[in-house]
């Protein structure tokens, strides 16, 4: 699914580790990503945070989307930070999950962020559920 993603491979995000309902990703803030406060726009963050949820949760196959997410920012980012945001699966249950993602710059937490996760296919026959 990554490979496919231009949005953030564009930006530069790396994946760097990925594993069933797990994944790593990096990202190293540039001045276009600067709002103007002289810190990067939140959306950055939040769709580093995004991506790597995106990449958990689609870890084990079926084709699955975002249903809803939040993030809190605890740290301001600044041009240059590199930036590592790691998700890791809660739960799921039925077609739906819930996924935690850190984001850090070094060993500091940048911002927390929840996803919940909806599969688009049935997990047993590979095809789309029946639309209700």
């Amino acid at each position: 699914m990554f490979a496919a993603d231009e949005a953030s491979r564009n930006l530069g995000i790396e994946l760097i580790e990925h594993g069933d309902g797990a994944a790593v990703l990096r990202m190293t803030v540039t001045s276009a990503m600067i709002n103007g406060h002289a810190i990067a726009h939140g959306g950055y963050v939040f769709l580093l945070a995004d991506t790597a949820f995106a990449c958990a949760c689609n870890s084990r196959g079926p084709v699955t989307v975002a249903a809803g997410a939040d993030i809190t920012f605890v740290a301001p980012v600044y041009e240059g930070d590199v930036l590592t945001a790691r998700a890791e699966e809660r739960t799921v249950f039925g077609r739906s999950g819930i996924y935690d993602v850190t984001v850090r710059r070094g060993d500091e937490v940048i911002a927390e962020f929840r996803g919940r996760s909806r599969s688009i296919q049935d997990r047993t026959k590979g095809q789309r559920p029946a639309r209700r």
